[in-house]
């Protein structure tokens, strides 16, 4: 298995996201190596973090220690409801102000240039700056306005950044979605509102993508509120029994890999 590349995808999705958390400790757990992770919004944030070395306990005591004064700093609206310089802050400390060149596995983090109308791939500069334009949910944060750009939530576009993995140089890929929200779930908040009609026009564009995945995960995390930070531990629970009930899957897949080396 040296010879097999492993690359996880983790997808948008807010609070939901740090089922994340718990994918990686299952796969950790499980002695599945991860060589390479791209993410798309609250998945940036998880796998930007990891990517510098910080391992699934930590991860999760940083998730349950977040509440929502370190992140929320509310503007006048105008392009969104919140300034995000908090929020940039806070993934400055825990991404150690590190860059792309600084992590220990290859990472990739995507997001949507409003003005090219296009997905954009960030692999250099300071992680937490391509953090910040990932997670840029419309109409909540204010975009990362650069260079001619404006850039908004990853999850517009790419909600799970499978291909994005792929381009690391993969054998396998482990996709991860946790904004799978099912018919008949009713939001509670306005994030819910904002983030369920994205989901809604992504499906049928993610349900095509999803093909590109060697295994899917899907967390069912539907009734947790994109805006429920407070529920960290819970998704990072659920996040963890979902793959450890696709581990067999994974291991086949790994192996199926493993027999093209041979």
């Amino acid at each position: 298995m040296a010879d097999v590349r492993v690359g996880l995808a983790l997808g948008s999705g807010g609070a939901k996201g740090f089922a994340h958390i718990g994918v990686i400790a299952a796969l950790t757990d499980s002695g599945v190596p991860i060589h390479a992770v791209t993410g798309s919004s609250m998945g940036a944030l998880v796998g930007g973090v990891y990517a510098m070395g910080v391992g699934p306990n930590m991860l999760r005591a940083l998730a349950t220690g977040l509440r929502r004064r370190h992140w929320i700093d509310f503007t006048v609206p105008k392009m969104g409801l919140i300034q995000g310089d908090k929020v940039h802050e806070v993934v400055a400390l825990m991404t150690r102000q590190g860059t792309f060149a600084d992590t220990q596995i290859p990472l990739a983090i995507v997001a949507t240039d409003l003005v090219a109308r296009k997905l954009v791939v960030f692999r250099t500069g300071l992680i937490a700056d391509a953090i910040r334009a990932s997670i840029s949910i419309p109409g909540v944060f204010v975009p990362v306005v650069r260079e001619g750009a404006v850039y908004v939530d990853g999850g517009v576009i790419e909600r799970v950044p499978v291909q994005a993995a792929w381009d690391l140089g993969v054998d396998v890929v482990i996709g991860v979605d946790v904004s799978y929200t099912p018919v008949g779930t009713v939001p509670t908040s306005m994030l819910d509102v904002i983030v369920q009609s994205l989901g809604l026009m992504q499906d049928e564009v993610y349900a095509h993508r999803t093909q590109l995945a060697t295994v899917n995960i899907v967390p069912d995390v539907a009734h947790i509120g994109t805006s429920q930070f407070g529920r960290a531990s819970e998704a990072i629970d659920i996040g963890y029994r979902a793959t450890m009930e696709q581990m067999d899957a994974i291991w086949q897949a790994i192996r199926q890999a493993q027999a093209l080396f041979s």
